[in-house]
């Protein structure tokens, strides 16, 4: 189950939850799960860059691994992504593809992180953008390119 708390810019929950599915299905995750996305802005992702990992500046996408269970289902609770959308939008913008499949590869990528994915070496992040360009693949998506970081 998907949590989504949506944007004025972005709403389609179902889009969403479809993605976080295809990279949970990818990654042969049959649990039942529970995590949440949360559409917000650069501001709060500055804030919280700032407050979680030191960096003062905004990001597109950060990710709050959790190993929880849900007391209301029972559920095991995977953790949250936040999706800055304005930045998103610029993305999108500026690699000339639309604002959904930005949402959707940030997606991917927040929910691999919510999976124990990095990058912060070399061999973790070969591992990490493969993974993401294959979901993205499965999603019709292929034509959105992983960009390095």
């Amino acid at each position: 189950m998907i949590y989504l708390e949506p944007h004025p810019q972005f709403q389609d929950a179902a889009l969403l939850e479809q993605t976080a599915n295809a990279v949970l299905e990818h990654q042969s995750v049959k649990d039942d799960l529970v995590l949440s996305i949360i559409l917000t802005d650069d501001e709060q992702l500055r804030e919280l860059n700032l407050d979680y990992l030191g960096i003062d500046a905004p990001t597109d996408v950060l990710s709050f691994p959790a190993s929880e269970t849900d007391p209301e289902t029972g559920a095991r609770y995977l953790g949250d992504i936040l999706i800055s959308v304005p930045r998103a939008a610029e993305q999108a913008k500026a690699a000339g593809h639309e604002l959904a499949g930005e949402v959707q590869l940030l997606v991917v990528h927040g929910v691999l992180h919510l999976l124990g994915y990095d990058h912060a070496g070399a061999e973790e992040k070969a591992r990490m953008w493969a993974a993401q360009a294959e979901v993205l693949k499965r999603l019709g998506l292929d034509h959105i390119k992983v960009r390095e970081e």
